[in-house]
């Protein structure tokens, strides 16, 4: 299947989307990260859902998007970190759970380490929210685009000024 691409600034650095044709499949921070993904992909700044999820991002980051409609897939990884990634999208704007939250709510309530394990491994970033998983105490606790990004998302999405990079 062909992949295409583009890539934009955003308020947290540039960012990298890969679609498949029908749907999101990548959201990365750091190009070098994806090198091996973009291989044969084709750049397309025109392309549907590349165009859809660069608008619902913009609007994000505006504060005026609390939901993202762009479809997504995972055309990759093992059965429970698709799992871990398809309940990341069930927490609400603003909101954030504990990595044993997330684990009991997958019913996997002692995989707690696992379940962080697969959030990092989550290939699309801010549309698929690990940055809404926590430390039990409320620690920002490991994020791929680090944890002063994650500061930032979590602060937008509760109505404050997003820390600046």
């Amino acid at each position: 299947m062909t992949h295409f691409y583009t890539t934009t600034p955003s308020p947290v650095g540039e960012l990298t989307l890969i679609a498949n044709g029908k749907a999101i499949v990548g959201l990365y921070w750091d190009i070098s990260d994806v090198d091996s993904l973009l291989a044969g992909a084709k750049r397309d700044d025109t392309h549907p859902v590349l165009k859809q999820a660069l608008a619902e991002l913009k609007e994000y980051f505006a504060g005026k998007r609390t939901t993202f409609d762009v479809p997504v897939a995972f055309d990759h990884g093992t059965d429970f970190q698709r799992q871990c990634w398809e309940a990341l999208k069930a927490i609400p704007y603003g909101k954030t759970y504990s990595y044993g939250e997330q684990a009991g709510r997958i019913g996997r309530p002692k995989a707690v380490r696992a379940v962080g394990g697969a959030n990092g491994q989550n290939p699309i970033s801010i549309i698929v929210p690990c940055h809404r998983v926590v430390g039990a105490d409320g620690s920002l606790t490991g994020f791929g685009g680090g944890i002063e990004r994650k500061a930032y998302l979590l602060n937008l999405e509760q109505g404050q000024k997003g820390l600046a990079l």
